[in-house]
């Protein structure tokens, strides 16, 4: 037995459960949650069920259990209360960090997901805690529990005893239902940053007294990806990998990264077309092991920054990149457009998909770096407009007069309103009524659902749609009779509907398009974009016209790469 204690006590304990937080002053990056917490302590406002949110190694259950630490220390002399600041050393202290206090327990709701389970749990709840002031209920993973088990458990975490506490961690906050959530106050725990993870792992690590490079702690801040747990359990694995003295070639070669400087010179003379050197570079990374997923990332990492510093110039002298990053960019601004940039961004996320469905990744991110060496430096489609412009006659396209202008110009007047009512002597008047007033129903069945050879003061010969609501004719004699103020005489003719005002509206639309398409100018468009085709023409007043191109809008069927 002293054997297998001594054995027990040689144990390696991993980084993660080594330096795993003793007090609230250890919680890394979550202020907002430790300030919340000793109000409420300080000022006896403490909830009865507390639940945490956040990503996988943030700190939810370590958080949980120094909450039942701060709830249930009794202080050196046994005499204390509630605290933020839990002494570590009174029995109930020292039960919790171990995990085997009998008030404070946890459930891990992956495996505890059924009714009865949360059931055997409730029993318990009536009885007061045997050592401690309260007892306090741990359930991981909340959001795995059934929906029977949720329902079980909503009316004693309505109104529990006052000696109990539930505190729930979950990393799908979602999944739990708002008749839970609304119950618990919310604590979202956030990604540790990666300055904050590099600071952790250097005061580990000089704590270990092992040596290591700077540049090797950041590249596993990064991989961590603002967790603490993963960061850690990287960190092991390279010491275990370096024999304890930290290299970044070593990390490099652990993660399978690319060196950033062999990135940023992929990326230089990927923008530059210098595809030999493009592929011979590619080549040499993979084989020191770096996978194409990871120099995809790279590149979509670079032309991201590289983007930034378009935006922000100043972000250059900032501590954000390195000194070699700051001088690449540099070099690069003068070649990369915004535009540009933004099509490599477009294709390198395309090319993430087509890299996990690929046969052979590395075949597929040559292909996609052969794309976009050949085609991201081609213009885009505003600069061959420019282009055509500068070589064919600025013809401008003759202003039609609206129907506004003949009106002046006839010195045509409206017919004024007597009584409230006013005259419909034309089908126009008819829409034009029905569009000021949004009856868009009426308007729609008027326009596609009847044929009209007569419109009169008082009279009207329409042939009708068989899917025209039984009720229209009925509502339309009285939408007639209230705005006109007389009973209008509709006859319906029999036959075929004829051609609709929709059709109509339709024909003349065509007939611009077909009128515009004739203009030296845009036949020069529609030659330069191959499968182009003219959506609509917008008029403008004529003054207009002859200071800039008339609008239109043309939509393109052409490949990608053109």
């Amino acid at each position: 037995m002293k054997k297998m204690a001594e054995e027990q006590e040689n144990q390696y304990v991993v980084l993660a459960r080594k330096y795993r937080p003793q007090n609230f002053e250890d919680l890394l990056g979550q202020d907002a949650l430790v300030q919340t917490l000793t109000n409420a302590i300080q000022n006896n406002r403490l909830h009865h069920a507390y639940i945490l949110t956040g990503i996988r190694g943030v700190g939810k259950t370590t958080t949980a259990r120094l909450i039942a630490r701060a709830l249930n220390c009794t202080g050196k002399d046994g005499k204390g209360g509630p605290t933020i600041h839990p002494c570590g050393e009174c029995d109930n202290c020292k039960a919790i960090a171990a995990g085997r206090h009998m008030d404070v327990l946890e459930l891990d709701a992956a495996s505890h997901t059924s009714v009865d389970d949360v059931r055997e749990l409730l029993d318990s709840v009536r009885y007061a805690p045997t050592n401690a002031r309260y007892k306090v209920y741990i359930i991981d993973e909340v959001h795995m529990l059934s929906k029977g088990a949720f329902n079980a458990l909503l009316k004693t975490l309505e109104e529990p005893p006052a000696h109990v506490k539930f505190i729930f961690a979950t990393t799908e906050i979602r999944k739990v239902p708002v008749t839970i959530l609304s119950r618990c106050p919310r604590f979202d725990l956030q990604r540790l940053t990666i300055k904050t993870l590099v600071q952790l792992f250097t005061k580990i690590l000089k704590n270990e007294k092992l040596p290591f490079e700077d540049e090797a702690i950041d590249i596993i801040a990064k991989a961590a990806d603002g967790s603490a747990r993963d960061g850690l359990s990287l960190l092991d694995q390279a010491i275990v990998l370096s024999n304890g003295d930290i290299k970044t070639d070593v990390v490099k070669r652990m993660l399978g990264l690319a060196d950033r400087g062999q990135s940023l010179a992929l990326f230089e003379k990927l923008v530059q077309g210098d595809m030999p050197t493009v592929l011979s570079m590619i080549s040499e990374q993979y084989t020191n092991g770096a996978t194409p997923m990871i120099i995809l990332q790279d590149l979509i990492n670079i032309t991201h920054d590289m983007a930034k510093v378009k935006i922000v110039p100043a972000l250059l002298d900032s501590t954000a990149f390195s000194e070699l990053e700051k001088q690449t960019f540099k070099n690069m601004s003068s070649m990369c457009s915004l535009g540009i940039l933004s099509k490599i961004w477009q294709m390198l996320i395309k090319g993430v998909g087509e890299l996990n469905l690929a046969p052979s990744p590395i075949e597929a991110l040559e292909m996609i770096l052969l794309r976009i060496a050949y085609s991201a430096s081609l213009p885009t489609p505003m600069e061959i407009l420019n282009e055509v412009k500068k070589n064919s006659d600025n013809t401008i396209i003759p202003q039609q007069p609206s129907p506004v202008e003949i009106e002046k110009k006839n010195n045509i007047t409206a017919p004024q309103e007597t009584n409230n009512f006013q005259a419909l002597n034309t089908v126009e008047d008819l829409l034009s009524y029905l569009e000021k007033s949004k009856k868009a129903l009426m308007e729609f069945s008027i326009k596609n659902d009847i044929s009209i050879q007569e419109f009169s003061n008082g009279y009207i010969k329409m042939t009708i749609s068989q899917n025209l609501h039984q009720d229209f004719i009925i509502n339309f004699r009285k939408l007639l009779a209230e705005v006109t103020g007389k009973n209008w005489e509709i006859e319906i003719l029999k036959g075929d509907l004829g051609e609709t005002i929709a059709d109509k509206e339709k024909t003349a639309v065509e007939a611009k398009k077909k009128n515009v398409a004739e203009y030296p100018l845009v036949k020069k468009i529609l030659e330069e974009f191959k499968g182009s085709k003219i959506e609509t023409v917008i008029r403008k007043n004529i003054s207009e016209i002859a200071e800039e191109e008339p609008e239109m809008t043309i939509t393109t069927y052409a490949d990608e790469e053109e």
